[in-house]
């Protein structure tokens, strides 16, 4: 169907042709028929199943699902709403805010040297917390706490960041400090420099307190990383914080920091978000720039906010996607708006997409907690309406996901893969490595027919978000005990499993984001099963429609928080900011985390 003439004034580079997939084979889940590793080998199968497609035959291959809204969507209103002003929800359960920070600070409760002297202090006097950092720098944190300090003292703070603690994923790249991914390996730049989106949030004034943890490359998506330590969920000790971002989602759950950055190739902002109660947004791809930050995943992979709160994940991201006039793709980015702008569609209406075999593969738990929520979508406060759709090829397109990224990461480290890496990712990046070309063409012509797919249900439906759960399952147990965090542990299953729902935003290029919706029972009879794990929802979106996204993001936590009766609270080891703003504690100063 062709744009409709409310929508003839949006322009888009690349947009997929409108076109419906012909063969839609219902969705069942993927076999569990992948061993679950522990020291030995691991055997990933099926990517040839892609040659059974006969449909592909009618696609050209697409290596590249980066989609621009050249045009501003006239629908929005010219009135919005300012992130500074806009009210919180009210609860003793609530985190600590940026707002909060420079309430602090502007009010001379206190300045930015004393609360992050107090956060540093902190972090190196506890173990459980320094496994979340990878490289903490005290003498760089200080002085730009200092900075802050002076600038807040002359009454010129540089924005709603100045003086407020965030960390960066030791995945880019930031003046001074090293970057492994995670690994053994030195991946720092050896001209220096900082990644153009982190130092978008330094100019901004934000305190960057160092690097964080991440599973190793960003090959799986617990953050179990035996050489640096795995961070443990805030909420539940007995379970993963989900990776790859898991040192970032551990910093914002345990109340560390308001706001951390995070790179999604497979989830790898969603997941952890979702598992550690948090909001977490993914954008469209090529919108944020990391130049001059190579990508080792680079049709797959970007860069995003995890916060705990949706004021903190809208500013961060704002700040994040500035356009950089260097970078092919975000340069042709419109900036986003530094306010809310209110958002309808050109039918009026707000439509929600379900595609019921899909949804409802998700453990009874997780689907309890997500309908719960649906719910209040539906309700007069938020307006939403719900749609049927399909969605074809979801089993070969989430092998095809696999495949390509596995592709990208081998491509990019010497082969064979380097004997210090943990035996898993070895054998992820052979396969990888050795992936057939024929398939890999096969991989990208279904891709095209994904967004194809995708391009023709926008258009049927104007506004259309696709929703899910975030996973399937509630978290990830740590089922082997403290000899998986010591040793590693690799469980292709399991890993599959909980990439069910958020591939095909990364495959496709799409925005999304994943909201917190409640709080289920955790696995098992004993110990490890013992206390609850939070239950995320997720929405994806149109190429370039974060602001509905953000919208449908509010709505959520208006859920979360409804009638102050919280349904993710704050993780059982929270640390309260207030607590330690004015410690006089000395912070170690010789550069560990």
């Amino acid at each position: 169907m062709p744009p409709s003439s409310k929508e003839s004034h949006i322009r888009f580079f690349g947009y997929p042709q409108p076109r419906e997939a012909q063969e839609t084979p219902p969705y069942t889940a993927p076999p569990a028929n992948n061993p679950v590793v522990r020291g030995l080998p691991l055997a990933i199968i099926g990517f040839r199943s892609l040659r059974q497609i006969k449909e592909l035959e009618n696609y050209e291959p697409r290596y590249d699902p980066t989609v621009i809204k050249l045009t501003e969507d006239a629908n929005k209103d010219l009135e919005s709403e300012t992130l500074a002003d806009r009210n919180q929800p009210s609860s003793n359960s609530q985190h600590r805010t940026a707002a909060f920070y420079t309430s602090l600070y502007t009010s001379q409760e206190s300045t930015p040297t004393k609360v992050i002297e107090g956060l540093l202090s902190r972090v190196s006097a506890s173990k459980t917390h320094s496994t979340a950092f990878l490289q903490i720098i005290p003498e760089k944190v200080l002085a730009a706490a200092e900075a802050s300090t002076s600038r807040y003292a002359a009454g010129r703070p540089l924005s709603l960041l100045d003086g407020v603690p965030v960390a960066i994923k030791d995945e880019l790249d930031l003046d001074g400090y090293e970057k492994s991914l995670g690994s053994p390996l030195d991946f720092t730049r050896k001209d220096g420099g900082t990644s153009w989106c982190v130092q978008k949030w330094e100019d901004a004034g934000a305190i960057i307190i160092g690097k964080l943890n991440m599973h190793e490359l960003g090959l799986d998506t617990t953050n179990n990383n035996p050489r640096h330590g795995t961070p443990l969920n805030p909420h539940n000790q007995h379970y993963y914080t989900g990776g790859s971002s898991g040192g970032s989602a551990y910093a914002v759950a345990s109340g560390l920091i308001p706001i951390a950055h995070g790179a999604d190739g497979g989830g790898s902002i969603r997941i952890p978000a979702s598992y550690c109660g948090l909001y977490g947004l993914k954008p469209s791809h090529g919108r944020i720039s990391i130049s001059p930050t190579l990508s080792l995943a680079s049709s797959n992979g970007v860069h995003g906010p995890i916060a705990s709160n949706m004021q903190d994940l809208e500013l961060a991201y704002r700040m994040l996607a500035t356009p950089d006039p260097q970078n092919p793709s975000s340069s042709l980015f419109t900036a986003p708006p530094l306010s809310s702008p209110s958002i309808s569609s050109p039918t009026g209406k707000k439509l929600i997409g379900i595609y019921k075999p899909w949804f409802n593969s998700a453990d009874p738990a997780v689907l309890s907690a997500c309908e719960a929520a649906l719910k209040h979508y539906t309700s007069p406060s938020c307006g939403y309406e719900t749609v049927p759709i399909t969605l074809p090829h979801l089993h070969a397109g989430q092998l095809a996901h696999a495949m390509t990224i596995l592709s990208e990461i081998s491509g990019g480290l010497p082969y064979p893969p380097p004997a210090t890496l943990t035996a898993s990712n070895k054998l992820l990046l052979s396969v990888g490595a050795q992936t057939p070309a024929n398939d890999l063409l096969l991989a990208q012509k279904l891709r095209s027919l994904l967004m194809s797919h995708l391009s023709h249900l926008f258009r049927l439906y104007p506004g259309l978000l696709i929703v899910t759960p975030t996973t399937p399952n509630a978290g990830w147990r740590i089922s082997g005990g403290e000899a998986d965090l010591r040793y590693g542990v690799s469980d292709a299953n399991m890993s599959v499993r909980s990439m069910r729902f958020v591939w095909l935003a990364n495959f496709t290029g799409c925005p999304a984001i994943t909201v917190p919706v409640g709080m289920v029972d955790g696995e098992g009879n004993g110990p490890e099963g013992e206390g609850k794990v939070p239950v995320g929802l997720m929405a994806m979106g149109e190429w370039g429609d974060e602001e509905r996204l953000l919208e449908w993001g509010r709505c959520g936590e208006e859920w979360a928080w409804k009638k102050g009766e919280e349904k993710v609270g704050k993780a059982k080891g929270w640390e309260d900011t207030k607590k330690w703003m004015g410690s006089e504690e000395k912070t170690n100063l010789n550069g560990e985390g």
